[in-house]
């Protein structure tokens, strides 16, 4: 199993940005010295608390202090944004990195985004769909490109000057495209079926109760299935709100108190996906359970693995042997409140934790021996 790491990013409200940004990128960098595969950063434009508004801005100012470790969208939100630009902006940053690139993709959740880019109450899985595939076709395509759809159309034709490369876009490092992944949040999601049929590898989300991510599987075997081929394991990402500590003093009190970053975490999501999104769904296993009863302890406290490194060995593969094999975990990376608690369990999870359940895997066990 593959170990990477996903910042949503989410900060305290107040907190200084340029503390929060600088944060970030000496985590992904803390990462790519750790051996992490992977980073994904997301991006919002109207939340105070969530700093990062360009995810592909802030993965190329890391471009030359990492060297191993993959950098992805996480993810790009394509109805905010013109096919054109998306694509001109992702193939150049396909090219900085010469093939560390992964584009993550979404329709975007944020409701505050989507008002101030005017597509709120519009259908935007359809803009979604319709972006993505402009951008491909604009990658895959040769100027003057004559795209039209319902919501955008990408065409050079007028203003085309070949010999001196006017009207031509930049195609991207990686042929035919870079590597395409989609966050999954809704239980049974569809979404995973169709991204399974083009190609695309599904990242479940980190806020699902583990009833929920099993089943993003059964919609990439079915994806695979429609297309006459064997889903892997080892294409399914699986994110994880982890927090590894020296003492279970520590781990208990950072990870679950209500000082900590993972509960200001989950307090923050649930206003978001419960008090505005209607997505009290996503926390509960009963759905009779009333809304009122999603709280930021009783969320935390069902999808936060804390503990020592023993304690967390033994979580991760319960967890595992709940909702089946999967070939990355995905360390959600959170706010340092702590720095030092911050960077430790980044370390304790490469060097301790992910050794300790490769290897229980690899012996057939499900859990440590006491």
């Amino acid at each position: 199993m593959k170990l990477s790491t996903f910042m949503m990013p989410l900060h305290p409200v107040g907190k200084p940005w340029p503390l929060s940004l600088k944060e970030d990128r000496e985590a992904i960098i803390l990462a790519d010295r750790l051996g992490y595969s992977e980073a994904f950063v997301g991006e919002h434009v109207t939340d105070a608390a969530e700093t990062v508004t360009s995810c592909m801005m802030f993965l190329a100012s890391l471009a030359h202090d990492t060297k191993h470790i993959k950098l992805g969208t996480g993810t790009i939100n394509l109805p905010n944004s013109h096919p054109a630009h998306v694509a001109a902006q992702a193939a150049m940053l396909d090219n900085i990195l010469e093939g560390r690139f992964i584009m993550g993709i979404s329709p975007g959740g944020l409701m505050s985004d989507a008002e101030a880019f005017g597509n709120y109450g519009r259908d935007r899985m359809a803009m979604f769909v319709e972006g993505i595939n402009m951008v491909l076709d604009i990658w895959a395509g040769e100027a003057p490109y004559n795209l039209k759809g319902q919501f955008w159309e990408v065409t050079t034709e007028k203003t085309m000057i070949a010999e001196i490369g006017t009207g031509i876009m930049l195609k991207p490092y990686q042929q035919p495209h870079p590597p395409i992944v989609g966050t999954v949040v809704a239980p049974f999601s569809k979404g995973v079926v169709a991204m399974a049929e083009r190609g695309w590898k599904p990242i479940s989300a980190n806020f699902l109760l583990p009833q929920w991510v099993k089943t993003h599987w059964d919609s990439f075997v079915q994806g695979k299935q429609n297309i006459g081929q064997v889903a892997s394991p080892a294409d399914w990402s699986v994110a994880k709100c982890i927090f590894v500590a020296d003492d279970d003093a520590t781990a208990q009190r950072y990870g679950y108190g209500e000082d900590g970053p993972y509960h200001h975490y989950f307090k923050q999501l649930i206003r978001k996906l419960v008090g505005f999104g209607n997505r009290g769904n996503l926390f509960k296993a009963d759905q009779s359970m009333p809304d009122e009863m999603i709280t930021a302890d009783y969320v935390n406290r069902k999808l936060t693995i804390a503990g020592t490194v023993d304690s967390v060995v033994d979580q991760i593969l319960a967890f595992r042997e709940e909702v089946g094999d999967f070939g990355t975990l995905v360390y959600a990376s959170l706010d340092w409140k702590d720095p030092a608690l911050g960077k430790r369990s980044m370390e304790l999870m490469a060097e301790k934790v992910m050794p300790a359940v490769n290897a229980a895997i690899a012996s057939g066990k499900t859990a440590r021996a006491a």
